[in-house]
């Protein structure tokens, strides 16, 4: 998934999501900054995936994804800009943040040397999910 050099562009694999869905996946997806957190727009292959990423090594931004399995084990979450993100580990040591209080859901996977970036990046992504994705009630 990552690239050797912050010229290439990013592989990302998209969900497959009804018309409605990648619709407003979309729209999400072009409301997003050209910066994120300080960092510049990366490529993304295909062009048409539902996510866009930043920086080198990259934070990625998916759109479609699903509720990560360990949710409904333990289902806190931190609100940060009024959205609720579920907090897990990648197996190559990445964190990855879960908007599971909008639809489509939300993911962001920021590299594991830069966690300390987290809260700047859930910030910038605040408005764009508040404004483009439905609101649901799962970080009661």
């Amino acid at each position: 998934m990552l690239t050797a050099c912050a010229d290439e562009p990013v592989t990302l694999e998209s969900p497959v999501l009804d018309e409605a869905d990648t619709a407003t996946c979309d729209a999400f997806l072009d409301a997003l900054p050209r910066r994120l957190d300080g960092e510049e727009k990366r490529k993304v292959n295909p062009a048409a995936a539902l996510g866009r990423a930043w920086g080198d090594p990259p934070i990625i931004v998916r759109c479609g994804a699903d509720v990560p399995s360990s949710f409904d084990q333990t289902p806190a979450c931190q609100v940060v800009g009024g959205v609720g993100w579920f907090a897990t580990e990648d197996r190559s040591g990445d964190q990855v943040f879960t908007a599971v209080d909008h639809f489509p859901i939300v993911s962001v996977q920021v590299p594991g040397d830069e966690s300390d970036r987290t809260d700047d990046v859930l910030a910038d992504l605040a408005a764009p999910i508040e404004g483009h994705l439905e609101p649901i009630d799962a970080c009661d």
